[in-house]
């Protein structure tokens, strides 16, 4: 693996973002691209073998795009400081839980599951944790699952979702919009000989959290 490509050219895309710079080095881009392309089909192959919902996808079923649509933001650089890609059944526009990767320098990080659901699959969440909250608890208290995912990242309703008791005992877990986690990284992590082992081992400590998620749905 060749992962300082992409760290290289994400550096240069951070202090240059724009069109020119990168037409200037779209030469640097595909060869960032295809290195990243090569990491994600390897870890699809080796997560099919202890995840059966990861089955007919390949690396260009699950990256982003690395345009940004500008239409309704204030910043308007023209591309995104990092390469995504998210891994599930159904690659990135999947609705299910699944495995992210995400590359940027500063501020890499890899993790997963649910995040922003639409609200059906959201409900759905909540409804089984709700109804199963010590088997949730026994995932996400796990010793070796709260050294890498310390918690459940994104932002949470200030009270009760509706439709569920206030003095259900573990409310807090039911307050989350999204059902992610990240797991920090440096830029040295990328530059490991044996990263694609070390990713695959942070990946099966997330995968009974994925499978509750999914049976949730």
């Amino acid at each position: 693996m060749k992962i300082e490509l992409i760290l290289n050219f994400l550096e240069g895309l951070r202090d240059n973002n724009n069109r020119d710079w990168f037409q200037e080095n779209k030469k640097q881009y595909t060869e960032a691209r295809d290195e990243y392309a090569m990491l994600l089909d390897a870890l699809i192959s080796k997560i099919r073998k202890f995840d059966g919902s990861i089955m007919a996808i390949s690396s260009k079923d699950c990256m982003f795009r690395l345009n940004r649509d500008v239409r309704f933001s204030n910043n308007k650089e023209p591309y995104k400081r990092n390469f995504g890609a998210f891994i599930s059944g159904n690659g990135r526009k999947s609705e299910q839980a699944g495995y992210y990767v995400h590359i940027e320098p500063g501020n890499s990080f890899i993790g997963g599951g649910i995040y922003m659901p639409q609200p059906k699959a959201l409900k759905a969440i909540r409804t089984e944790i709700f109804e199963y909250p010590d088997e949730f608890k026994a995932i996400i208290h796990d010793e070796e699952f709260l050294k890498v995912f310390p918690e459940i990242y994104g932002d949470k309703l200030k009270t009760a979702p509706r439709g569920f008791p206030k003095d259900f005992k573990d409310i807090e877990l039911l307050r989350h919009k999204s059902y992610a986690v990240i797991h920090k990284v440096e830029d040295t992590f990328w530059k490991q000989e044996d990263v694609l082992e070390q990713i695959i081992s942070i990946f099966k400590i997330q995968y009974k959290y994925n499978l509750f998620l999914n049976n949730c749905l």
